[in-house]
């Protein structure tokens, strides 16, 4: 094996490394899941289903999807789905996470039961 070779292995397996490594997009706290970057509430959408985001255009305007990397890579129980406009979403166990707009600090969950179809993501 070459030098050159041996190198361009050696980075392929640090950059997989680091790859592994990568934060979830989502952590428990309080018994819910909450965006890692924010500490902000997710939820889950009743009316999502098969793989797929329903809230696009104005509800998601109100519903921010939590939205992954186009290189993301799904792992466990953490998926991705692709969304009406080609982007991608994070899921947790097959549902797709959002935040609510009007959750306005972390530990907020007012739009847990929001007419009745929309819920607090649970680890």
């Amino acid at each position: 094996m070459s030098l050159r070779t041996l190198l361009a292995t050696s980075t392929l397996i640090a950059l997989a490394a680091c790859a592994a490594m990568a934060p979830p997009p989502a952590k428990p706290l309080d018994g819910a899941l909450v965006g890692t970057a924010n500490s902000m509430t997710l939820y889950t959408f009743d009316k999502d289903g098969g793989g797929k985001s329903n809230c696009n255009g104005p509800c998601a305007a109100n519903w921010p999807p939590l939205m992954a990397a186009a290189d993301a890579a799904a792992s466990g129980d953490w998926s991705l789905v692709t969304r009406d406009d080609g982007s991608k979403q994070w899921a947790y166990k097959g549902k797709p996470l959002y935040f609510w707009v009007k959750d306005a600090k972390p530990g907020d969950r007012t739009g847990d039961g929001f007419n009745k179809v929309w819920h607090t993501a649970t680890p």
